[in-house]
């Protein structure tokens, strides 16, 4: 039995590199442009900022066909965020990176941003996510630039929202001011899986 699992995980271990290959994900491409320099060139860093815009609009125009409400909430907001993540999940331990932007809806102003989140558990498998946060006011955005934000261990929420003329159904309020979408694979996500996220400044972009 042991000779097994230990087979299993070795298969499962040496699979693991074919399968990100068969995903497609842009945000992979700005890691490759701009991870392991120390200083990386300008013509990284405005490829990089490029594949993020790229995928922050691709991103909406998915929200706004899943959740047409979401639109007005966005344009009328103070301003937005939307992050795209990938990672994997290898038995015990596993873990979810991502980069994305916050723009201010006032001044135009784009902030690059990364996540980092540490997952538990049993499980191999791999998940791409996309984050949509709308913040309603001028504080929630500045707070969230200036000092990032983190989920707690137990951050999972249902995306129950609405209200506002429909505008935020299918989000999430997690603080006064701030509200998120959740878009994966299937479509909008009626539950969040953030545990265990923070989001910061992006050293790099």
């Amino acid at each position: 039995m042991k000779k097994k699992l230990t087979f299993l995980a070795t298969a499962l271990c040496l699979a693991a590199p074919a399968a990100f290959a068969q995903i497609s994900n842009p945000l992979q491409q700005v890691e490759n442009a701009v991870e392991g320099e120390l200083h990386p060139s300008d013509a990284a860093v405005v490829q990089g900022r490029q594949q993020v815009r790229e995928v922050a609009r691709e991103s909406l125009a998915s929200l706004y066909e899943i959740a047409p409400g979401a639109r007005r909430a966005i344009e009328r907001s103070a301003g937005y965020a939307v992050f795209s993540t990938f990672g994997v999940k290898l038995f015990f331990a596993g873990g979810t990176s991502g980069k994305g932007m916050v723009v201010n809806n006032r001044t135009s102003r784009e902030t690059f941003m990364r996540m980092l989140q540490v997952q538990g558990g049993l499980g191999f498998g791999i998940a791409q996510n996309r984050l949509i946060f709308v913040f309603t006011t001028q504080e929630a955005l500045n707070n969230f630039i200036n000092q990032g934000w983190e989920f707690g261990a137990q951050a999972n929420v249902s995306a129950m929202a609405g209200g506002q003329g429909g505008m935020f159904t299918g989000a999430a309020s997690i603080a006064p001011g701030v509200y998120l979408y959740q878009l994966t694979q299937n479509g909008l996500s009626a539950t969040l899986t953030v545990a265990g996220t923070k989001f910061f400044r992006d050293p790099q972009l």
